[in-house]
């Protein structure tokens, strides 16, 4: 593996070039470590401040699993357009998930650590196994599919 760029960090501002979300629906602060495009981990601090918080639930605010799984889906989608758009602006799709459980709630003041790995390749097409992790405890895990293809305009 000594040939496999390690990045120790890439901040909000990077992940605005690599992805198109933008608040409230970025759900990934920073990527700790992306180690080629074999493997990253994302970070989510958690904030009650965040919109879905008013309704999820009132008064004892969770963090809706829908969105563990997006924050999940981003950090994957951070590896593929970093490693494989060629310099192109390009949009990576969503297209499958399995196996998803939660474990334990997510709340406010949670930092939430994004575990995601490449496990398949094949041209445009990629396949993830994802974990989310609180203070070291898994909360959430899924299998992700994800398709990478061309932007149609550049909001950059």
């Amino acid at each position: 593996m000594s040939d496999v760029a390690i990045i120790d960090r890439l901040e909000v501002t990077e992940l605005f070039k690599l992805l198109p979300h933008r608040y409230p629906f970025l759900l990934i602060d920073r990527i700790e470590q992306m180690v080629g495009d074999i493997s990253a981990i994302g970070i989510k601090n958690v904030t009650v401040n965040e919109p879905h918080f008013t309704g999820h639930f009132p008064g004892e605010p969770i963090m809706p699993g829908v969105l563990i799984i997006e924050a999940m889906a981003q950090t994957a989608g951070a590896i593929c357009a970093k490693h494989h758009s060629g310099g192109e602006r390009k949009l990576v799709y969503f297209m499958t998930i399995d196996a998803a459980r939660f474990r334990k709630p997510v709340i406010p003041g949670d930092r939430l650590e994004l575990h995601v790995a490449k496990t398949k390749q094949r041209g445009q097409i990629f396949k993830f196994d994802c974990q989310a992790l609180v203070a070291g405890q898994k909360v959430a895990e899924a299998k992700i599919g994800a398709m990478m293809v061309d932007a149609k305009h550049d909001p950059r």
